[in-house]
């Protein structure tokens, strides 16, 4: 039983899936960046190859057509060099932009687009030189090496396999027009990339595959870690919700304690009870000191009535303030005409308690 249990027989869990990927260990293969590259350089060239060849055919007939009378002085030659650049840096850049698109998408596509942060932090074993002899002439080398030949076999086989169909076109027996060179060479071009493509795209797929399922199989687990992994999620769970408990209560004792210092206490009359403070030359809008429903709401209403604060009943405000409103910040700017009309009345009509008020609030901050 103890054999068994040291036994990595158990699939990883997606708290180890997480970890691996936070320090870089996913399956990932170059020849889907290649495959990508090639695709999003294919799409490009493709968009824009008759526009650059315009362009570049007609700055190279400028350049030769001037070499005759052209002075070569040190101001045509940065002319020239200028020239050049802009007339071929419109032509490489989008090929440069496909390139560096694709690697990232090729990237995030194995990666689930996410940040790996840890596998950035420093590390000895990328250092030390036994490890790095260890990784270049360890056991995996021949698979690597072996993977790498079948590529290339199959890659020349496919390139080989189009190669002796275009043999047999009409070009190599037959007399043909002039202008069928250019249609044949389209087509020449358009096979081989695309049996290219195909074969990249079948070995990516089969090298993925294989990466896969070597890294689930080095994540695999034993059932004790299986065990304990569960266990401490469990513990954390605890603790999370303890400290939620403790936050919690801490908020309503201090919200509780703040009522004394209120200016008004907005309520449902039974569901809701908002309590509002508003100093002026201090806040710029009325503050939300405490909020509360039900029951709380009831011991809000209870503290209040034991210090005196004024209570108004308006239901739909009462609502919004414990909706909308959040403790120790201001009302939203939507309530504050309803709330400004509520404290004009309680100013008019709760006079003694603001004289109070203000010696409790000084008290308070002592």
């Amino acid at each position: 039983m103890a054999e068994n249990d040291d036994q990595k027989t158990e699939q990883p869990t997606g708290k180890k899936l997480n970890d691996a990927a936070d320090r870089g260990q996913f399956p990932r293969v170059q020849e889907l960046q290649v495959l990508c590259t090639m695709v999003a350089v294919l799409l490009v060239l493709g968009a824009t190859a008759r526009p650059s060849v315009d362009r570049v055919a007609g700055f190279s007939i400028g350049i030769f057509s001037q070499f005759p009378t052209m002075v070569v002085r040190p101001e045509t030659v940065t002319a020239l060099f200028l020239q050049i650049i802009l007339t071929v840096g419109p032509v490489v850049l989008p090929v440069l932009l496909a390139c560096s698109g694709a690697a990232l998408l090729a990237g995030g596509l194995q990666s689930g687009f996410r940040l790996a942060p840890k596998a950035l932090e420093p590390s000895w074993a990328r250092l030390n030189p036994i490890e790095g002899f260890g990784r270049i002439f360890g056991p995996g080398v021949w698979m690597r090496v072996g993977i790498d030949f079948l590529k290339i076999i199959a890659v020349g086989t496919t390139l080989w396999l189009g190669a002796k169909k275009l043999l047999y076109d009409p070009l190599f027996t037959a007399p043909i027009e002039t202008a069928y060179l250019g249609t044949f060479l389209n087509q020449t071009v358009i096979t081989f990339f695309g049996r290219m493509l195909f074969a990249l795209a079948v070995i990516a797929a089969l090298r993925y595959g294989h990466e896969w399922f070597k890294n689930r199989k080095e994540l695999m687990m034993t059932r004790e870690e299986v065990k304990e992994e569960h266990k401490a999620q469990e513990q954390d769970a605890k603790i999370k919700g303890a400290q939620r408990r403790l936050a919690r209560r801490l908020l309503q004792k201090q919200m509780l304690s703040a009522v004394a210092t209120a200016d008004v206490v907005v309520t449902n009359p039974t569901h809701y009870a908002v309590a509002l403070s508003y100093q002026r030359g201090k806040d710029r809008a009325p503050v939300v000191l405490a909020k509360g429903e039900n029951r709380f709401a009831q011991r809000l209403k209870a503290i209040a009535a034991e210090h005196g604060v004024p209570m108004v009943e308006n239901k739909p405000v009462a609502r919004l303030l414990y909706a909308m409103g959040r403790v120790g910040e201001s009302i939203p700017p939507e309530l504050y005409q309803a709330v400004a009309e509520i404290l004009a009345v309680v100013y008019r009509t709760h006079r003694y308690y603001f004289h109070r008020l203000r010696s409790r609030r000084i008290e308070t901050a002592a």
